[in-house]
């Protein structure tokens, strides 16, 4: 049998809000995971995705908005993390699948609003993860500074907004902004920040995106 390296496929269906860094985020992120030896397909059709989550070690859903999954990719989706496939979100996959709870369980949280788009900085908690472990405790970034509905629960946090840094944060001192967890069966990264196309040219910014598909692909 010919060795294949391992897929992943890079999901950005939008049917709501659609952010403008998505091609950036696109490109960036196939380049990325081509440098590390996979191979990477990148689509917007429901049906796509479900013929392509069997064939993938990692979903990765980049700024997805609103009810982007068929019931038969959502049973694509579900039987992928059981098998323990990994799975990967990169900012609004947070504003994504309102309607199925399972999704929520998935990501851990689910976005509820943001201030305007500023500086601010990121508390690094946890640098033993590849998504982190490049990072200073305090890693500057201008972003949108999510606030969840709810805090993430039985998830291993990786990094905090610092809300005293920026305007308008709305969960005070426990504000989540990265993580991951296993309790669906495959590995889960999540990463709220991502909302500008210049964030996709940042080496810094990259090399956390790295190591959370990485870490969601079994390679840590």
């Amino acid at each position: 049998m010919p060795h294949h390296p391992p897929r992943v496929v890079l999901y950005s269906r939008t049917t709501a809000y659609r952010h403008d860094s998505i091609p950036a985020g696109v490109e960036a992120v196939g380049r990325l995971v081509a440098e590390d030896g996979f191979e990477s397909v990148a689509t917007e059709d429901p049906a796509a995705l479900e013929r392509e989550i069997p064939r993938c070690a990692v979903v990765v859903f980049l700024s997805t908005s609103g009810e982007v999954l068929t019931p038969a990719a959502r049973d694509a989706l579900r039987r992928h993390l059981a098998g323990g496939g990994g799975f990967v979100g990169i900012h609004a996959a947070a504003c994504t699948e309102y309607d199925w709870p399972y999704y929520g369980e998935l990501l851990g949280a689910r976005f509820a609003r943001h201030p305007d788009l500023q500086p601010g900085t990121v508390a690094v908690t946890d640098h033993a993860h590849p998504a982190t472990r490049h990072l200073d405790a305090r890693w500057d970034f201008t972003d949108e500074w999510y606030d969840f509905r709810a805090v993430p629960a039985g998830v291993r946090v990786l990094a905090r907004a610092h809300e005293s840094s920026y305007t308008g944060g709305g969960m005070g001192a426990d504000h989540p902004l990265v993580w991951c967890h296993e309790r669906m069966g495959g590995p889960v990264f999540y990463t709220a920040l991502g909302h500008t196309a210049e964030s996709f040219a940042d080496p810094v910014f990259l090399a956390h995106l790295r190591g959370g598909i990485r870490y969601a692909a079994g390679r840590e």
